[in-house]
């Protein structure tokens, strides 16, 4: 009776989906890094798939300074938290978080009213928090900085558009 419990416990964790990591880095055991041009860390777990010595790998999204990087790692080294971020281990694919009201990877174009430069956040709340307080905003689009110009950006929107995936940007709907 144990080992059929153990084997039925075995079977679930076995079967459960295998996620990246959205704001973690994975730092260490690096053989090769490469810069990601469209910004997409889906690339990067594509890359690593089709190479037989990765096993893990980490994506820095672009700042500033410098364009999106993707680095591939020979083991898989202990996760930490770093919020412009991504890893994931071979096969996790990239699935971000889709709890409450903010869309990771997500642009809402158009309805745009106002833009403005706004302070990295990883998180998107700074942005999302400036919509709240403004009672003609219904949704907002954080653009991370590397992707329209050296600064992230902030969009106001007077109407709720439909949400079109891309690695750009975190979104969300306040009213």
């Amino acid at each position: 009776m144990r080992l059929i419990v153990l084997a039925s416990l075995w079977l679930l964790v076995a079967a459960a989906p295998v996620r990246a990591q959205v704001g973690f880095d994975r730092p260490g055991g690096d053989y090769t890094n490469f810069p990601v041009r469209n910004g997409d860390p889906v690339l990067c777990a594509l890359r690593c798939e089709h190479e037989a010595r990765c096993r893990s790998w980490s994506f820095a999204y672009p700042t500033a300074d410098s364009t999106a990087v993707c680095w591939l790692k020979t083991g898989v080294p202990a996760r930490i938290e770093e919020g412009g971020s991504v890893s994931g281990v071979r096969g996790a694919g990239v699935i971000a978080p889709r709890r409450g009201p903010v869309e990771f990877a997500v642009d809402r174009i158009g309805g745009d009213y106002k833009s403005m430069e706004i302070a990295p956040d990883p998180t998107g709340m700074s942005c999302k928090a400036v919509c709240e307080a403004d009672s003609h905003c219904r949704a907002w689009s954080y653009q991370r900085p590397g992707y329209g110009g050296p600064a992230p950006r902030c969009f106001l929107k007077d109407k709720v558009t439909s949400p079109r995936p891309r690695p750009c940007c975190i979104s969300g709907v306040v009213r």
